[in-house]
């Protein structure tokens, strides 16, 4: 992206009779295209399955369309907003010199006087007005996110796939206590190191060896809990020889986070969350 991005409005000055907009609603199996194309006097609207190759062909041809209308195309712009697919189509575009944006998807203003219709047209024309307001430089119409590079995206999985991993042990604690607590057992710490031998020593308020059942699904939900601590300090581990071996002189995310590590009172976690 650009160092002169901003977010909330583009820099650069509409041309709307030489400019193709368009905008993409994405579902798993179908994308809904509509544009808004020069020498046109209505705005197309095509479903196609969801393939890249498929829009950029769909791009070309009202490309062609304008020219023969005798309209000059001198830029195609698109958008679709941030979700499942993320930036990996806008990357696709851009490499084949079609300018792409992905929208914030909560930034886009919707009226709460009325209870709206939820549909992929609806939904696109929505998205087409937001879209033309951030392109002629007016703000509060849309945000835009920035596009990582794929060196970018790989940087943050690590740090993202531990945020996961470090909520699942107090689902599974939680879990565990509450199966406790309906035989009468309130001081059992399924956090000890010894956890799973002090399981199988555990008896019910009324002296009772624990069920056999019970006793099993906690045998699971323990080795779960074991599986997660492994795997988290796995994560860490692997993070700390990577920023061991970057160069001083290298610049990149790593670079950054060990950068930003060396801050006092900054932990690797909170220089990992750039």
């Amino acid at each position: 992206m650009s160092p002169s991005f901003d977010a909330s409005k583009s820099l650069t000055a509409l041309d709307q009779d030489s400019t193709l907009v368009a905008v993409i609603e994405m579902s798993q199996t179908k994308w809904l295209i509509a544009a808004t194309v020069p020498g046109f006097e209505r705005n197309p609207l095509k479903k196609l399955d969801a393939d890249p190759d498929s829009v950029f062909r769909l791009l070309r041809r009202w490309r062609s369309e304008a020219i023969q209308a005798g309209r000059e195309v001198r830029r195609i712009v698109v958008a679709y907003e941030a979700g499942r697919d993320g930036f990996w189509l806008a990357r696709w575009l851009q490499a084949r010199a079609v300018e792409a944006y992905v929208i914030h998807p909560s930034s886009v203003a919707v009226s709460r006087e009325h209870r709206r219709a939820k549909t992929d047209r609806l939904d696109t024309e929505l998205l087409m007005r937001a879209f033309l307001g951030w392109l002629r430089g007016e703000k509060r119409h849309c945000s835009m996110a920035a596009i990582p590079t794929i060196n970018e995206e790989e940087a943050r999985r690590p740090n993202r796939e531990r945020d996961n991993l470090v909520r699942e042990p107090t689902r599974i604690v939680n879990r565990i206590k509450a199966i406790l607590a309906r035989f009468g057992i309130r001081a059992f710490k399924p956090n000890l190191r010894k956890a799973a031998e002090k399981l199988e020593a555990l008896h019910t308020a009324e002296g009772m060896p624990l069920p056999e059942r019970s006793r099993a699904e906690l045998r699971r939900n323990l080795g779960r809990l074991h599986l997660l601590r492994k795997q988290i300090h796995e994560i860490e581990q692997e993070r700390l020889r990577q920023l061991s071996v970057v160069p001083d002189t290298e610049k990149g995310p790593l670079a950054m986070v060990r950068l930003l590590a060396r801050i006092i009172g900054v932990g690797i976690e909170t220089a990992d969350m750039w």
